[in-house]
């Protein structure tokens, strides 16, 4: 205490240097949404609609799924109409699965 008696604000810039959790990225809210969505496929629609709202912006999901897809927990599948995206999940044995690192956003 003897060293910080001259610095009134030496406790306060301690404590600011601990690190801040991070914010998920929304392409890892929307896998963990993805393992717990029931059925094997997945459209656009149902991810703006029922999807994590950090994802329910279109470009957001677009972004996301597009991430996951070079990651390889989504597999699209050709769709009656040119417009319309859907993805099969592919379900890894995995506990918690993480999104590789974030150089994958920056590749984009």
């Amino acid at each position: 205490m003897a060293a910080n008696q001259f610095d009134p604000f030496a406790r306060h810039r301690q404590l600011k240097l601990k690190p801040k959790a991070q914010k998920p990225l929304p392409a890892q809210k929307l896998l963990d949404w993805l393992l717990y969505w029931g059925k094997p496929n997945v459209r656009l629609r149902d991810v703006l609609i029922y999807g994590p709202r950090s994802v329910r912006s279109r470009e957001c999901a677009i972004d996301s799924t597009q991430i996951l897809e070079k990651e390889g927990w989504l597999v699209p599948i050709k769709t009656r109409r040119r417009d319309m995206r859907q993805w099969e999940i592919v379900r890894k044995p995995i506990i918690r699965p993480t999104i590789a690192t974030v150089a994958t956003v920056a590749e984009l």
